[in-house]
């Protein structure tokens, strides 16, 4: 069964700083190698290259991009120079969002290597690990890398909510301004330096954000490790292997720079049909535990989710918007995958920093969250039986 000191030990095992691309990653990577060797099993290897472009540069041009150009319009509307360089802005803005629709085949900047690790364990009655695109796949996934940064998430994510929202009311602001004159007009320009100013702080926190490897990443994602660890222990007991559904223990890298290890990975089993997968999740969870849910949601997904809802073991409090965040599980999310994602928001106040230690997860939780999924996923089999 499960083993909460198991639990502890992988804990222990991985809580080291790890940042991706870095030969701090490669020995997270060959840890994790060989303690999934050591139970005697076939595993895969993906390697991959991949730029830091796309999350590290690039979202701060587009917030650049984006202040300039509103700030421009909003006290220099009737100039056409003004109006013409903002539309160039706006054309960079949306080149780069069509250039960056795929990072991972970004060609330039810092261009780093990584790997995903892999196993699959096809049902009892499977004679071979090949898969058909009927049969039911569950992939579990955790992200063997961690990072630091200069602010903490919480911080980070206030920011890009500010920046969001501030953003949209300015640009309210420029429309009803077009339309006045006189004192009208000189209150709407007052009054629309504090958004303004607002909007320009939330831009400079994350201009000013740098990403380093001072994190131990014990919550991100040490935890989710040890969960996928352990579960892939418990089912690779045949007595525990499932008769009806395929699974699948994904180690991803440079999950911290883009999701690009899972981006790669998706290559891996695109050509299975949606209705036939279960993405479940694990990406740090301290002392709670949030649920994240799909937006696409099969007649079978509907009551397996439920049962984690009202499960007594374990906290639920679900978000279907994650802004600010990326994750593999919102990855999957947005290509419209069942799935269903483990996290916790309060460890936001500590992730990414050097203060994201073991003592901030609950090793227990981690137990009660795997034996829930157990119970849950025993009952999806069978009923792929009938």
């Amino acid at each position: 069964m499960i083993s909460k000191e198991s639990i502890l030990e992988t804990l222990k095992t991985f809580s080291f700083p790890r940042l991706s691309g870095t030969v701090s990653e490669q020995k997270a990577f060959n840890i994790a190698l060989k303690k999934i060797n050591n139970l005697s099993i076939e595993t895969n290897i993906q390697e991959f290259r991949f730029s830091t472009f796309f999350s590290r540069v690039y979202p701060k041009i587009i917030f650049f991009l984006g202040f300039l150009t509103v700030s421009l319009l909003f006290f220099f509307l009737s100039i056409p120079s003004i109006i013409i360089l903002s539309i160039i802005n706006v054309c960079i803005i949306l080149l780069l969002v069509f250039l960056m629709s795929k990072p991972e085949k970004v060609r330039f900047y810092k261009y780093l290597e990584s790997a995903n690790l892999y196993v699959k364990l096809p049902t009892k009655l499977s004679k071979n690990n090949k898969t058909n695109n009927k049969e039911m796949n569950i992939f579990f996934i955790c992200h063997l890398d961690s990072k630091g940064q200069k602010y903490i998430i919480s911080i980070r994510v206030k920011a890009i909510r500010g920046y969001v929202f501030s953003l949209i009311f300015i640009i309210g602001l420029i429309i009803i301004r077009s339309f006045l004159s006189g004192f009208f007009l000189l209150f709407i320009l007052i009054f629309g330096i504090l958004p303004l100013t607002y909007n320009g702080i939330c831009m400079m926190i994350l201009l000013l954000n740098t990403t380093d490897n001072s994190s131990p990443g014990a919550v991100d994602n040490a935890s989710g490790i040890a969960c996928v660890y352990e579960l892939l222990k418990y089912y690779n007991d045949d007595n525990n292997r499932f008769s009806n559904l395929n699974t699948w223990f994904v180690f991803t890298g440079a999950e911290e720079t883009g999701t690009m290890g899972i981006r790669n990975f998706y290559r891996k089993m695109n050509y299975l049909e949606k209705d036939f997968v279960l993405i479940i999740n694990f990406d740090s969870i301290g002392k709670i535990i949030t649920i994240y849910n799909s937006w696409y949601k099969p007649e079978w997904y509907l009551d397996f989710y439920e049962k984690f809802v009202n499960h007594q073991k374990i906290h639920e409090n679900p978000k279907k918007i994650t802004l600010g965040s990326h994750s593999d599980g919102y990855f999957y999310k947005k290509k419209l995958y069942p799935g269903i994602e483990f996290g916790d928001v309060s460890s936001y106040n500590f992730m990414h920093s050097k203060d994201d230690t073991i003592d901030k997860v609950d090793p227990k939780l981690l137990k009660d969250l795997c034996e829930v999924i157990i119970d849950n996923l025993r009952d999806l089999d069978e009923s792929n039986a009938n």
